[in-house]
């Protein structure tokens, strides 16, 4: 695996690039002279987490044979700001999912996300508190 940055306007603006040739633009916040020109790199964590988790549900759901018709999926975290760095301290992960799906294999595929397949979380959570819910929309 391997991403590349390059410097693009500003002094904290950067497009990171993947082999496949995708880009994503970071910047740093407005107080330290970030101009919103991108996500912040704590956010590409969390837009890591929202990725691979959502990946593994759709993909335990879609083994399970389950009609999963749409997912939606909102993260909301704190970070520990007393400390430095101020890394998460909680992240609450909440997939809507859309179908007429059996609740038993919902719960199943998401313990399966956050105990073993998802291993943006597995990192993530052992420095902060994970928590996950759901709703289905039949």
């Amino acid at each position: 695996m391997e991403i590349n940055l390059v410097r693009k306007s500003g002094k904290f603006n950067f497009e990171a690039i993947n082999p496949a040739g995708h880009t994503v633009e970071l910047d740093a916040k407005p107080e330290i002279g970030g101009e919103g020109r991108g996500f912040r790199p704590m956010e590409m964590l969390l837009v890591g987490l929202g990725g691979c988790s959502g990946i593994d549900v759709v993909n335990v759901l879609t083994k399970q044979k389950e009609p999963l018709e749409d997912v939606k999926i909102s993260i909301k975290a704190s970070r520990k700001n007393e400390e430095v760095p101020p890394i998460f301290e909680t992240i609450n992960i909440h997939f809507d999912l859309y179908g007429a799906l059996n609740e038993q294999k919902v719960e199943r595929a998401l313990a399966l996300t956050f105990e073993k397949y998802c291993s943006v979380s597995n990192i993530l959570e052992r420095s902060a508190t994970i928590k996950f819910t759901h709703t289905i929309h039949s």
